[in-house]
């Protein structure tokens, strides 16, 4: 189910608005971790001193039953199809949770709501959804070892990309001996969008709005060249490709990515062979962006050694999945 240019296509996941409020209601919106302010449950590097990474938004419910658990339901945003659900909770510290499948602009992006207290009836696999449906009821379910109090209950909210589409077959390669219960919805293969600048822009845009420029107009962290003429990454997402005259006429020979903090590209520039740098491997960090690293130190994808930034372990896998 496509959505294209024109299209004003997310919708708040609950009936919690005060996101949108222009007086600023992001207290009455976020839960935060036990403990810690409202601000613990935005997406970022807002944990752990700003060490650790959120990759979605805690919404706090709106009405409760009267043992104080919520009863609001978990709302599909997008138009899309049901591509996972996880009904296991111990299995993983979503808990209950859901994705969909969506395309927009150009982009196969995914919604993904999660500490479901419940899975809506009929919610499964290939079932097309609308935005506005029921997907399941807010709760806080979770394998975690500090489990979510009725009073932190929320809905987990992510809108997020997947890296590869072989993810299952890369972890079986590459991570002997470690479980993959959830396939290629394995957390390691999701990289999230901040959902709360979406929903203001779109607000303010209007049908205007486009996520594609959107994701161009994320701060980036670094650009990589990968010597590779196809990427799954890039097929998928046709709407992140810039244009190249020179690749036009002389073929692509490889792709140079713009990368958010957390790994997820922005954009995509085919390259010729003729405007690689000589004695290239199969990948090379072309430059960073160190205002983005302070901003976002989280993410933990670069680092400098002497006056030369590299990649990291953890730099160097995500770019593994990138082009498996």
């Amino acid at each position: 189910m496509a959505l294209g240019l024109g299209a004003q296509p997310f919708r708040l996941p609950t009936t919690n608005r005060a996101i949108l409020d222009p007086d600023g209601g992001a207290d009455r919106y976020f839960v935060g971790t036990a403990g810690k302010p409202w601000t613990s449950g935005q997406f970022g590097c807002v944990r752990s001193g700003g060490g650790q990474l959120h990759e979605g938004l805690d919404i706090r419910p709106m009405q409760r039953d009267r043992r104080g658990e919520p009863t609001d339901d978990a709302l599909c945003s997008v138009p899309g199809v049901v591509a996972y659900v996880n009904t296991r909770p111990g299995l993983s510290n979503y808990g209950n949770y859901v994705v969909v499948r969506h395309e927009i602009d150009g982009l196969e992006v995914f919604t993904l709501y999660a500490h479901l207290a419940s899975i809506a009836q009929g919610i499964r696999v290939g079932t097309p959804v609308q935005a506005g449906q029921a997907l399941g009821r807010m709760g806080r379910t979770s394998n975690t070892r500090q489990r979510i109090t009725p009073d932190r209950a929320h809905l987990h909210f992510e809108i997020t990309f997947m890296v590869a589409a072989r993810y299952a077959a890369w972890h079986k390669a590459h991570m002997e001996g470690t479980r993959n219960d959830h396939g290629t919805f394995n957390g390691r293969n999701l990289v999230g969008l901040d959902p709360a600048p979406v929903f203001r822009s779109q607000a303010k845009a209007g049908t205007g709005f486009n996520l594609a420029r959107h994701l161009r107009e994320t701060p980036e962290l670094a650009r990589v060249l990968i010597r590779q003429p196809t990427l799954d990454w890039v097929r998928r997402n046709p709407g992140a490709v810039e244009t190249n005259p020179v690749a036009q006429r002389q073929g692509t020979a490889a792709w140079e990515l713009s990368l958010g903090f957390n790994g997820i590209p922005l954009r995509a520039i085919p390259r010729a062979a003729s405007e690689l740098p000589a004695n290239m491997g199969p990948h090379r960090l072309l430059g960073v962006n160190p205002k983005t690293l302070e901003q976002f130190p989280c993410g933990k994808l670069v680092f400098k050694r002497g006056q030369l930034w590299t990649l990291t372990a953890k730099g160097q896998q995500h770019l593994e999945l990138l082009t498996y």
